[in-house]
């Protein structure tokens, strides 16, 4: 008898939907499943069929739901210690061996039929037993390719998985059914039966950890997110990172240019920074990229904003130990909570799971300032990722949508003269800072210039920069230089030069 509403373990009512156990599955299927359905979880070994599973019953034994898995793959021992790993105990699920280890004997052969023809067997009629006994609302059945093996041939394995799925929606049971893929090429009678499917795969790299996905193929009556979506499976259980759809994020902002600290860098700017807007520092390893994005970020901070700084090149203490010999202290701003700086594995990261981690600095910290230096370091650790520059596309919109001030770092090959760029990402950008090493005087010397703003009438012209402990300065325009982008310029006047001594670090 189905208990009332609002009760532990009340069963959901017309339209409503049951959560998987995991949030980011919950979000990608746009509310979670259909209750007293069956779906299919399909996936390699080692894909996470199991953890999924468990997450699912343990979701349900937290509500009070009675839960049930029957599992004919691995013993309740395994199980409870497969769980235990995770930190979990299973002491609010039933678990139930279908099969001992005398039920895969050929000898015991069991067939599953439909009730009104042949009697059904003795370890089958043991699991309809159990489940009128509890009742369950929500049941994981491990696995189908044990069920397939037992079957021993196409037309009683169909018959057999028919039969128990009548068997659970007469009694209002929410069902995964796990497959390891071991079926022939191209067999899609389970999916056909299955009221959803949920394909989880992994793909092992030449270098790095391997990346998790999953898809929901088909799922029956409801709204749900199509394509690829990455996941982790560490200590804990899945945690899955729906794809960012930046359409679906839009914030109310007040796009007026923001100071970057520097009254000159500002006027090359024409005024600033601005909300909603990303800038792209583009220029050789040293040249000034990154301590041109701290001093932005600085200025930020200094007005009581909130920022995050992704960092996938340097180091974190070499970055706060240089900054500071540059008279931008950041451990204030770290200590105060207000900045937030991240040192990023980029050969450890997928790109559904760094762009979840910028969403949770804007929409749970309240980042305004996000940086991401460098953008070379995360394209080149996923260079088997296909639509990489899209999933970067979509990531830097939904920032603009948030009024996030964003800050792109790219580095380029080589010093002077000619400059390459292995990725081009012009066309994301709002803004382009392009920085050049130059010669004058027998010195390495930094021309600074905006070569593009679709917010801002900025400057055309190029500025000298230098570094010192006196931090960032722009000096006047070079008017009297030619070639200065090349690297190789000619002195046609007699422009002043910024004097100051040498900056005690520059940028990497």
């Amino acid at each position: 008898m189905n208990q009332p509403a609002g009760t532990p373990g009340a069963r959901p009512g017309p339209g409503a939907r049951i959560s998987t156990g995991l949030p980011g599955l919950d979000e990608v299927l746009c509310g979670g499943l259909t209750p007293d359905r069956l779906y299919l979880v399909e996936g390699t070994p080692g894909t996470g069929k199991t953890t999924l599973a468990l997450q699912f019953l343990l979701g349900g034994a937290a509500k009070g739901e009675p839960s049930l898995y029957v599992t004919l793959s691995e013993t309740a021992d395994e199980l409870r210690a497969a769980a235990a790993t995770h930190g979990w105990s299973l002491g609010g699920v039933d678990v139930y061996e279908l099969v001992s280890e005398f039920g895969l004997d050929p000898d015991s052969e069991q067939s599953i039929l439909h009730p009104s023809e042949v009697e059904l067997g003795e370890t089958v009629r043991e699991v309809i037993a159990r489940v009128e006994a509890i009742n369950p609302v929500r049941v994981v059945f491990d696995s189908l390719s044990e069920l397939r093996l037992l079957a021993q041939n196409p037309l009683r394995y169909r018959r057999q998985i028919l039969a128990l799925k009548h068997f659970f929606a007469k009694r209002a049971c929410t069902v995964l059914m796990l497959d390891d893929r071991t079926s022939e090429a191209g067999d899609v009678q389970l999916h056909s039966i299955a009221h959803g499917v949920i394909s989880l795969g992994q793909a092992t790299r030449e270098f790095g950890s391997e990346r998790r996905r999953l898809r929901i193929v088909k799922m029956r009556g409801i709204k749900f997110r199509g394509g690829y979506h990455d996941f982790t499976l560490e200590t804990g259980g899945i945690r899955v990172f729906p794809r960012l759809i930046a359409a679906e994020h839009h914030g109310r902002f007040e796009p007026t240019a923001r100071s970057t600290g520097s009254a000159e860098l500002d006027l090359l700017l024409g005024g600033g920074l601005s909300p909603g807007t990303n800038t792209l520092l583009l220029g050789p390893s040293g040249v000034g990229k990154t301590t041109t994005g701290i001093r932005c970020m600085l200025a930020a901070l200094e007005r009581g904003e909130s920022a995050t700084y992704y960092l996938f090149d340097e180091g974190l203490a070499t970055l706060l130990a240089r900054s500071k010999l540059l008279g931008m202290d950041l451990r204030p701003h770290l200590e105060s909570g207000r900045l937030t700086i991240t040192q990023i594995d980029a050969a450890e990261l997928s790109p559904g799971e760094f762009a979840m981690m910028v969403r949770e600095a804007v929409e749970e910290r309240g980042s305004t300032f996000v940086a991401i230096d460098s953008l070379n370091a995360y394209l080149h650790a996923m260079p088997g990722e296909q639509f990489l520059l899209l999933q970067m596309h979509e990531l830097v919109s939904y920032l603009n949508q948030q009024g996030v001030i964003t800050l792109l770092v790219l580095g380029q090959h080589g010093i002077v003269g000619e400059v390459r760029t292995d990725t081009d990402l012009s066309y994301l950008s709002d803004c382009i800072l392009l920085f050049r090493f130059f010669e004058a005087r027998a010195e390495i010397r930094t021309a600074l210039s905006v070569v593009k703003s679709r917010v801002n009438a900025h400057e055309r012209s190029i500025r000298e920069l230098r570094l010192s402990t006196d931090g960032l300065q722009v000096g006047a325009i070079l008017t009297d230089f030619e070639g200065v982008l090349t690297g190789l310029p000619s002195y046609r006047g007699r422009v002043a030069m910024l004097s100051e001594p040498d900056a005690p670090g520059t940028d990497a």
